[in-house]
């Protein structure tokens, strides 16, 4: 589904993406409200949505979207990174990763498979801006008890995937096959309750778990 207010994104948008024969464009809205309501109607697997848009912005509709159980999409944020804190924000809100505008076409599709796959959008040019961000803030929360629940390799993951790096390369600098990450990452974000990648990097930064400039390793 396509949220934005403006009609000529949603239509390039969409005539870039019905040209795959794996996609299809099943809904679309200008706002915030219609999002919710053509969400609940439809059940897109991914929701590409806008930020500021009339009557209710992107990041309200995402919290809404990702807190609705009958709603099982997932949001991608569309954005110019002109604010920045709206991209930190809607990830908080439940988002499964952010895209810039002005990305060119294959990028757009390759972010829809990458999230309607289950995974988070973590693309580095952007990524690295974002956990710079957060490194820039003070842990929000004491999380021990959530940390307690996971094993001493799985910290060791969590710690490591919240500096973007990819399963490929988590394998290779643990030494150990991609399937192992694999079930490693799904394990610690069951045992967190978390609902993919990007979230686990939220909170590895917000728990205190990664310290500043250890997002250089």
């Amino acid at each position: 589904m396509l949220v934005d207010d403006q009609a000529l994104i949603r239509t390039g948008f969409k005539m870039i993406l019905e040209t795959e024969d794996d996609i299809d464009v099943v809904g679309e809205a200008s706002d915030g409200e219609q999002a919710i309501s053509i969400a609940r109607s439809v059940r897109p697997d991914v929701v590409l949505m806008d930020v500021q848009m009339p009557t209710m912005d992107g990041l309200e509709a995402t919290g809404r979207i990702a807190r609705d159980a009958s709603i099982p999409s997932r949001i991608v944020i569309l954005t110019t990174f002109e604010r920045d804190d709206y991209v930190f924000e809607a990830l908080r809100a439940g988002a499964s990763g952010f895209l810039l505008k002005n990305s060119p076409p294959e990028e757009l599709v390759h972010a829809v498979r990458v999230v309607a796959s289950g995974d988070a959008l973590l693309a580095p040019s952007v990524t690295r801006k974002v956990i710079e961000g957060f490194i820039r803030r003070p842990a929000q929360r004491s999380n021990d008890v959530e940390l307690g629940r996971l094993t001493e390799r799985e910290t060791e993951i969590l710690r490591l995937l919240a500096t973007g790096k990819s399963n490929s390369e988590l394998a290779t600098h643990l030494f150990v096959g991609e399937g192992t990450i694999k079930t490693h990452v799904s394990n610690l974000l069951t045992k967190l309750g978390l609902r993919d990648r990007m979230q686990a990097v939220i909170f590895a930064y917000e728990s205190g778990l990664i310290e500043p400039g250890q997002h250089r390793e």
